[in-house]
């Protein structure tokens, strides 16, 4: 009962407080109106704005809510919590995030103006926190996922308008700022929060798994692959330009599924594949395009990248997570390192190759879409491969710091759950 009404409690506190922010800062985005438009806003765009808003944001909203929610219900004795823990921070994170990236990218006159794309950057922000709990879904309450939310999408907009604004860093697909983001962020909390008494049961709890559980991660699996390549092509693709991003997106998916079925047999006894490796599998085949999708990768070049995530995945699982567990001291209950953390750096790492071929010969007049410096002349090729290298060690390092500072907040002894509830089974905080 202390559970329920401390979760109430906070929920009610920080939905008042979303709501007076809104009352005070929100309105409406003059490209929805033309009486209300102003040249300080741009509404130039607005015609391209209005053909972008409702598909988009569609696709990126099932897909954060159905692809993640559905994701995280593989645990027999966690699988429906998880899943309503999932649909409680996407419900507040989308309300935040809104504020938060309001104050930093649509604020002006002392109110914050929302649109489409506010809508989007939300939901891509709210992605990045739901990579964050897979680090340690089962091992924290509601209480503490709600904190962690709100402290994410602080950091994770800092961070991304640190990258994307004052860097000018090229992310179409937020391998950085999502992917990278999430992925080490919910690591580093995981490692703050290692208690090894109650972690070694709560890894063997976890194993059970059941198959109605397996069935809705399966299902979730199927809205990632259904919708992903419209998230990563959101933020940048042009109603009148190919979509790269999505055709890109799509090679990866099916070359990584490939990959994971070709390695499987080598790395385990078993002789038949397992599911959950395609699941895995999906995510980091578009993973690996988040920063490149956008560029000139080439569909040969998104088959080997997505070749190379479906072999390195299932590699991290097989060798790197018992590391993590044994010598970091890291549990990791749904492999977010494997499936985001590494794909997305692979991806970074190649996002930063194809800058360097950004010329007007090779891009056309896609190089304004993808890096405006470059067709500006404010950068060259060389220089813009420059700062797109830097934002990788910042992005770790500004995740690692976030997590830290995180995981010590949700550590203090007034979040913790009873020693009795330490593991947080579906019926002592949700009825199910």
């Amino acid at each position: 009962a202390a559970s329920r009404l401390r979760l109430s409690g906070l929920c009610f506190l920080l939905q008042i407080l979303n709501i007076l922010l809104f009352a005070v800062f929100v309105r409406y985005s003059p490209e929805s109106s033309s009486s209300l438009c102003s040249p300080q806003l741009n509404c130039s765009r607005r015609n391209q704005d209005s053909g972008f808003q409702h598909p988009p944001l569609r696709d990126v909203h099932v897909q954060v809510l159905l692809g993640f929610g559905l994701l995280v219900a593989f645990l027999g004795r966690y699988g429906p919590g998880s899943v309503a823990i999932s649909i409680l921070i996407v419900s507040f994170a989308i309300q935040w995030a809104i504020l938060i990236q309001g104050f930093l990218y649509f604020f002006l006159n002392g109110k914050i103006y929302v649109g489409a794309r506010s809508m989007v950057g939300a939901d891509l922000c709210t992605a990045a926190v739901l990579i964050s709990t897979g680090a340690v879904l089962g091992r924290v309450n509601p209480v503490q996922m709600l904190l962690l939310a709100l402290l994410e999408v602080t950091l994770c907009t800092l961070s991304e308008y640190i990258l994307l604004s004052l860097m000018r860093v090229s992310d179409s697909g937020r391998s950085l700022t999502v992917h990278i983001f999430g992925a080490y962020f919910g690591l580093m909390v995981s490692r703050i929060l290692h208690r090894s008494h109650v972690d070694k049961r709560k890894r063997e709890d976890q194993r059970d798994t059941g198959h109605q559980q397996d069935v809705f991660a399966v299902v979730g699996t199927i809205y990632l692959w259904t919708f992903w390549p419209n998230f990563t092509s959101t933020t940048t693709v042009d109603d009148s330009a190919e979509p790269w991003a999505v055709l890109n997106t799509y090679f990866s998916l099916v070359a990584s599924t490939i990959a994971t079925v070709i390695l499987s047999p080598v790395l385990y006894e078993e002789s038949t594949p397992r599911m959950v490796q395609i699941q895995d599998a999906t995510l980091a085949g578009a993973a690996v395009m988040g920063m490149a999708g956008e560029m000139l990768v080439t569909p040969f070049g998104a088959l080997i990248a997505g070749l190379l995530a479906g072999l390195i995945c299932p590699l991290g699982f097989r060798f790197f997570t018992p590391v993590l567990h044994s010598r970091l001291k890291i549990q990791d209950t749904c492999g977010v390192h494997n499936v985001h953390g590494l794909p997305g750096i692979l991806g970074a790492l190649l996002g930063v190759l194809l800058t360097l071929l950004a010329t007007a010969d090779t891009y056309g007049d896609r190089l304004e879409l993808v890096f405006p410096l470059v067709a500006q002349g404010s950068r060259t090729a060389a220089d813009q491969a420059f700062w797109q290298l830097c934002a990788l060690p910042l992005t770790l390092l500004l995740a690692t710091l976030g997590g830290c500072l995180t995981g010590a907040v949700l550590k203090t002894k007034a979040l913790r759950s009873p020693p009795d509830e330490g593991n947080l089974e579906n019926t002592v905080l949700w009825e199910v």
